[in-house]
């Protein structure tokens, strides 16, 4: 998973996906939250449609810079800081920051694994309206 979330080094995120992490995570750059803060307000609805890059130092490059981002707690979305936050994914991202070819390897073979999921379809599949409870 810490090498799927790599791809979010090419995109964007709207302001609603990331408003409580730029104004309420203590760890988070303060320079790149105020910076983050300038294009999306404090109350919503006001800026929810505004965007912002994933990645601050490639967004359109496909690379590791990603990560290195991560060490500087430049992470835009909760979900992204949280792969580098003192817990066990720690050491994936300051592998992948320092070697681009592990998190270029490493990806490649989880888009394949993901591909060969085979989803459950027809009467074998269920579609939830709360993934906490069967329908």
């Amino acid at each position: 998973m810490v090498a799927l979330s790599g791809a979010h080094t090419i995109g964007k995120a709207r302001c609603t996906t990331f408003r409580d992490r730029i104004y309420n995570e203590s760890n988070i750059d303060s320079s790149f939250a105020k910076q983050r803060q300038n294009k999306c307000p404090r109350k919503a609805p006001s800026g929810d449609n505004n965007v912002a890059d994933l990645d601050v130092t490639t967004p359109t490059k496909f690379d590791n810079l990603y990560f290195k981002n991560l060490l500087s707690q430049k992470g835009l979305l909760h979900s992204d800081q949280i792969l580098f936050n003192g817990g066990s994914t720690d050491s994936v991202v300051k592998r992948y920051s320092s070697k681009p070819s592990s998190f270029a390897e490493d990806f490649v073979k989880a888009m394949i694994k993901m591909g060969d999921i085979e989803p459950l379809t027809g009467s074998d599949g269920e579609i939830r309206k709360h993934c906490a409870k069967p329908n």
